[in-house]
């Protein structure tokens, strides 16, 4: 007899129960992901449904498991770009917004530098000319006092402005340390910012990552082109509140100082003159979503921080029964008139929304706004129809591996074959369970890997098995030669997966993109295999010998 403690067999049994429900949403995945999207959405709104979410929530059960692996852009189709990064023009910001503070220190000391004029320069140099050359050094001094010191290892101790003379000018420009630092914070900020805003639109598994200096690799499996990816990472979504001063229908009119002309985003001949000055700007927004106005039609609700309410709260105070305009990438979409004081810090957008556009206008919002324009250097999308292709293909190439893993352990160990199948069986389910759990990206060489993971298995199965045939052979009695068999055996079996996992660990920190893929699926199938080897095996092993307890053993 061979004795297996209770408590063992039954933790064995839970988790094989386990991968076989947590893979078995897989079997079924549009209708799981069609109940996950539902889901998702439901619970946005809060618990209210539409009849087409209740619908589709209803396609799976809620108790049983629903997560699913996702699928690779080579398995799926999707859209691909590849965008540049234009950090010149952080530099023009950064000087532009400068001026001000400029002139101010400037001013204090006006009696020895004269007259201050900003003059006429390229992007990102500030040119400031005086009247009184003598007060150059003074000046200088002025300037140089706004510096502050690059934080960055490569520019300890350099400052982040370069200011020198040239004649009765004084010229500002970012120096070296500090447009070094700017590109690494504006390429990194405009990768977070792409990822929220890409993940929030409902996307499943990007591939977001920097590549070079100043270029952003973006994947996305599932969208349906392009196009449509750029629409939501391309808008700049750079959204403001101002002071309406008057419309025109003449896009030539002149504003007046420190005024600006903005066209509007609903009418193509209307035009408004609002502040230069911003009321409110998106950097005091801490959240905004998709909802619906007092007539039921689709807008999108925001709320400010603190400053920005009471700096809200302030201005419409002060101007009830005057409009102002909500301006987004420099058109109004929206100008509503203060019928009250709006205090909280909270408030509507209403426009001419669709409920997507109001959805993508909050994701956009919510996201900020990118600190630079992008330039697309290359594009294209991955028909389904590809994807279809290469599904197919790596499910022909698992059912015949799985044949001859299956053809050769019958004809090898005959009845301890068929076992040994289950077991292989079992490690599929598992990994794929394991796999659905962790949103593990299932790409053609993670099929791949899972295809080695069944020899894998076949390797600890046949070192077990011609282990138990040199016990027998020794005469051992089946219960006594099956103990030895799986002890003896697990010392080889464990080091050759250790080598494995090793190698694994290796590809998925060195590699990128398929290796990477390669390297998670074959890592879990090691872990697996050792587990449906070692255990699951052993247990169907040790209850047939205890049911027949067979005089001779046949393996």
């Amino acid at each position: 007899m061979l004795h297996t403690p209770l408590w063992k067999r039954l933790l064995i049994l839970v988790i094989v129960l386990w991968g076989i429900l947590a893979a078995l949403p897989n079997a079924f995945y549009t209708r799981v992901e069609q109940h996950n999207d539902a889901v998702k959405a439901i619970t946005a709104a809060e618990g209210v449904a539409t009849e087409e979410q209740a619908a589709a929530r209803a396609l799976w059960p809620d108790v049983l498991p629903s997560a699913l692996m996702s699928l690779g852009l080579d398995l799926r189709g999707g859209a691909h770009l590849l965008a540049r990064v234009q950090v010149a023009d952080v530099y023009a910001q950064r000087i532009d917004a400068l001026w001000p503070e400029v002139r101010d220190s400037l001013r204090d000391v006006r009696d020895q530098v004269g007259s201050v004029r900003r003059q006429p320069s390229v992007p990102g140099v500030l040119r400031v000319a005086i009247s009184n050359p003598d007060g150059m050094a003074v000046a200088l001094e002025k300037v140089r006092a706004l510096a502050s010191p690059v934080m960055t290892l490569t520019g300890a101790g350099s400052s982040d402005l370069e200011v020198v003379a040239d004649g009765q000018e004084i010229v500002v420009q970012l120096s070296e340390a500090e447009r070094v630092a700017t590109d690494q914070r504006t390429v990194q900020q405009s990768l977070e910012i792409i990822r929220r805003r890409v993940d929030e639109v409902g996307t499943r598994e990007p591939t977001i990552q920097r590549q070079g200096d100043d270029r952003i690799l973006i994947q996305v499996p599932g969208i349906g082109s392009a196009q449509e990816l750029k629409a939501v990472i391309g808008t700049t979504a750079k959204l403001s509140f101002h002071q309406v001063l008057g419309r025109t229908s003449d896009a030539g009119a002149d504003p007046g100082p420190r005024n600006r002309l903005v066209a509007d985003a609903n009418e193509e001949s209307l035009y408004f003159i609002i502040s230069q000055e911003a009321v409110v700007g998106g950097e005091e927004l801490t959240d905004a979503q998709p909802s619906f106005d007092q007539n039921g039609r689709p807008a999108v609700s925001f709320r400010f921080n603190p400053t920005g309410a009471r700096l809200f709260g302030d201005y419409t105070a002060a101007h009830i029964g005057e409009p102002f305009a909500i301006v987004l990438d420099d058109e109004v979409i929206s100008a509503p008139t203060i019928q009250s004081h709006i205090a909280g810090g909270s408030g509507i957008i209403t426009g001419s929304f669709t409920v997507e556009e109001s959805t993508n206008l909050a994701v956009l919002l919510r996201a900020g706004a990118l600190p630079a324009k992008m330039t697309f250097l290359e594009e294209r999308t991955i028909g389904p129809e590809l994807g279809q292709d290469s599904i197919d293909a790596g499910k022909l190439a698992g059912i015949v591996g799985m044949l001859a893993v299956v053809a050769y352990l019958v004809l090898s160990y005959g009845l301890f074959g068929i076992f040994a199948n289950i077991a292989l069986v079992v490690n599929i389910l598992l990994l794929i369970a394991v796999l659905s759990t962790i949103g593990a990206t299932l790409t053609l060489p993670g099929i791949a890997g899972i295809v080695l993971t069944m020899g894998m298995a076949v390797d600890a199965n046949v070192l077990i098995y011609e282990r138990i045939r040199e016990e027998l052979r020794d005469g051992k009695s089946p219960a006594r030669a099956v103990e030895l068999g799986f002890e003896r055996a697990f010392s080889s079996i464990m080091d050759s997966n250790i080598t494995g996992i090793i190698a694994a660990v290796i590809m998925f920190v060195i590699g990128s993109g398929p290796v990477r893929g390669f390297a998670v699926t074959t890592g879990i199938g090691i872990f697996t295999s050792m587990f449906t080897a070692i255990y699951v095996t052993r247990l169907i092993v040790t209850t047939y010998i205890n049911w027949r307890q067979p005089k001779e053993l046949v393996v």
